[in-house]
């Protein structure tokens, strides 16, 4: 299967929206550096451009820099990836030996470096929304365009920042840490700060294996 990204020559300094989105990798590995508050402000107001149900903005967004904060959280966050996540990961690895096995190795890296370093992000943007219950309220179909922006903006601000929604398996504890009111679920916490690799080429299979023309038995053409 060809990877159709790769195929492209992608100026990773360009500032056009679709070489940015070709190069929005998730960043699991950050620096402790700080991040300039006007950074963060640019990010939010991405986020508050996004499409949301009726216009009604119910989103709301804590930015967390208090390492207090970010260290009470991160026993919970971490139990969820050694009782849940890498139980299911390691029942989905490749059985033999390859070059499918060696980029779940990489993977699986990146995780564990993000699962034991995640309060040191220097920022988090925690992504709610106002009347939501559960990961599963409808409210939470208005807060994910507005992450996505927020990832797009940090990447085009030379940002690293990943979605992670891993907290939800502890959400009563993690959004009692957070302080959040009674009115408002959490669905996604973005760690973000200056990226410790480099930003490149996402790898995603080609749109003709995914996208079809009226019906799925004729793949899209493009």
């Amino acid at each position: 299967m060809t990877d159709t990204n790769t195929e492209q020559a992608i100026d990773l300094d360009s500032t056009d929206l679709f070489d940015i989105q070709r190069t929005m990798r998730a960043m699991r590995r950050l620096k402790p550096d700080p991040v300039p508050d006007e950074l963060i402000t640019k990010i939010l107001e991405a986020g508050l451009c996004a499409p949301n149900g009726g216009n009604a903005q119910k989103w709301r967004f804590l930015v967390v820099k208090d390492a207090a904060i970010k260290k009470s959280v991160q026993p919970y966050y971490k139990r969820a990836y050694d009782e849940v996540q890498k139980p299911r990961h390691d029942a989905q690895a490749p059985k033999e030996p390859g070059p499918a096995l060696d980029q779940h190795h990489r993977n699986e890296a990146a995780i564990e470096y993000l699962t034991d370093h995640f309060h040191e992000a220097p920022v988090w943007i925690v992504a709610c929304a106002e009347g939501a219950n559960s990961a599963s309220a409808a409210t939470g179909a208005s807060v994910f365009p507005a992450v996505q922006n927020m990832l797009l903006a940090a990447r085009a601000l030379g940002l690293g920042a990943t979605l992670t929604a891993r907290h939800v398996t502890f959400r009563e504890e993690v959004e009692k840490l957070l302080g959040l009111p009674d009115n408002v679920g959490s669905f996604a916490i973005l760690p973000i700060g200056y990226p410790v690799g480099k930003f490149g080429p996402t790898r995603r299979t080609p749109v003709s294996d995914v996208a079809f023309l009226d019906s799925f038995d004729q793949p899209w053409p493009g």
